[in-house]
């Protein structure tokens, strides 16, 4: 993934995508399988369609606590339901390692802002902007 970042396009407006915050509604071309790996040597949780990178979550680990801030879509997924469905991968699997996430990443915030249900994998003391959109 790191040899194509230049090509990925940082969701940063949830108002425009926020439609692709319904884990429900991603598919992948032809039924092949969608696959969520760490890539811990870059600080990034990578979403594949068919074996080929097709998103990307990036974070950063400080202790028990993973810090989500920025999620990105390759162009041609977008509105598919990518995003959504990697964000509630990623909470999904730290919810089972006993992890607790901030989230900074304003995609993030709103998937968690309309999927009340990952509420408590948010940290208590460092819930991030998810707790500032929460509150307007």
């Amino acid at each position: 993934m790191a040899a194509n970042a230049e090509d990925m396009v940082t969701l940063t407006s949830a108002e425009n995508d926020l439609h692709d915050s319904n884990a429900a509604d991603a598919t992948a071309p032809d039924g092949e399988d969608f696959v969520i790996t760490d890539n811990s040597a870059l600080g990034i949780y990578e979403a594949a369609i068919g074996g080929r990178t097709v998103a990307g979550l990036v974070y950063n680990k400080v202790g028990n606590r993973v810090v989500l801030s920025a999620t990105s879509v390759f162009p041609e997924f977008r509105g598919r339901g990518v995003a959504g469905r990697l964000i509630g991968g990623v909470l999904d699997e730290l919810r089972a390692q006993g992890k607790t996430a901030t989230i900074t990443c304003p995609f993030a915030a709103a998937f968690v802002n309309a999927h009340p249900e990952y509420a408590d994998v948010l940290d208590p003391a460092f819930p991030g902007s998810h707790a500032a959109a929460q509150q307007h």
